[in-house]
This record gives structure tokens, C-alpha cells and sequence, in this order.
């Protein structure tokens, strides 16, 4: 199963890729964002890194479900792309890539996902349908994270799209809640 989620971004593309390709940075700059944390560099330059974030429920009373996974994370900065292989979590084996294309505004980022596994259960799988499970995660997890991460990132890119693009690098924590 494949989904993706894209918005329109009013800021060079460059400083867009700049501030998604930090991701151990992401709980300083993403409010739903609990943790990044480092478990190993691999050889490469590859992270993989243990994600937390949270999944609003009830964001009128603050109640948000946390959500764990583990992926294998790297970027290339000459087609200003991210990836992430999910190695572990209700996500284990799905790929995610990240496109950030320049646009005469500004650019236009498009996360797609892609879902290579089915119930965690075979034979539940096999009597409910093989897609059901990707798309219950898609729908009520990996959409909605996605959709803040994209939003909160246009945010803080619009913010600084007039700065240098080295401004970046020096984001002050909590810019954007």
C-alpha cells in the first residue's frame, strides 16, 4: 500500500531540507515530537534512530496517544531527499521518502509512504484482508503525524525564509507550539 501527503511551502527549498534533514533536532522544532534518539551511526553516514511522537486524540484537553518506532534515516542533499526505513514499531518494513522539489513560490514537499507489511498476524490478515491493518495505521497514525510534521516545518521555513539559509542551523528550541 502506498500514501503520501504534500503541501506547498513559501520558502527556498534548500531550507526546507536544511530543517527536515536534522532529525535527531526534531523534538526541539516539532511540538508532537517526544524523542529522537541516536541508537547507532551506520557505515555510510546512515542513522538509525528511535522516534516517539505523539498522535493528538483529544487536543482540547491535551490527550495524545505516544507512538514509537525505529528507522533507518539518511538524506541526499543533491536531490534534496529524505529516507527512512522503518525497522521496528507497528511501522516495521515501511519506507518513507521525502521530496522536497523547488516551485516559483517557494517549493513543494511531498512525504510517501510505503507500506511492504500487513496484520502482524498472518492468519488475522488473511480473514480481514491483507490491507486492512496498513490502513488503519495510515489513517489514524501515519497521516496525521505526517500532516503536523509538514505543517509545523512550513511554519517555521516561512518564518525564516527572508534569513540566510546558514540560520538554519541555529534555530532557536521552541519556535514553533
Amino acid at each position: 500500500m502506498r500514501s503520501t501527503v504534500g503541501l506547498d511551502v513559501a520558502a527556498p527549498a534548500e531550507l526546507v531540507f536544511r530543517l527536515a534533514r536534522d532529525v535527531e533536532r526534531w523534538p526541539e522544532l516539532l511540538p508532537h515530537y517526544a524523542r529522537a534518539r541516536r541508537l547507532r551511526v551506520e557505515s555510510g553516514g546512515a542513522l538509525v534512530v528511535e522516534f516517539v511522537a505523539r498522535r493528538q486524540v483529544l487536543p482540547w484537553i491535551g490527550l495524545a496517544i505516544p507512538v514509537t518506532w525505529r528507522s533507518r534515516t539518511w538524506s541526499d542533499p543533491a536531490t534534496l531527499r529524505l529516507r527512512f526505513a522503518h525497522l521496528g514499531g507497528a511501522t516495521a518494513g515501511m519506507d518513507v521518502t521525502w521530496r522536497i522539489a523547488p516551485t516559483p513560490g517557494g517549493c513543494h514537499v511531498e512525504i510517501e509512504h510505503r507500506f511492504r507489511r500487513t496484520l502482524p498476524v498472518p492468519v488475522l490478515g488473511q480473514l480481514i484482508g491483507p490491507d486492512v491493518f496498513p490502513r488503519f495505521v495510515d489513517r489514524f497514525f501515519t497521516r496525521p503525524i505526517a500532516g503536523r510534521t509538514l505543517a509545523t516545518f512550513r511554519a517555521l521555513a516561512e518564518a525564516l525564509r527572508d534569513d540566510d539559509l546558514q540560520s538554519a542551523r541555529t534555530i532557536p528550541t521552541n519556535t514553533v507550539r
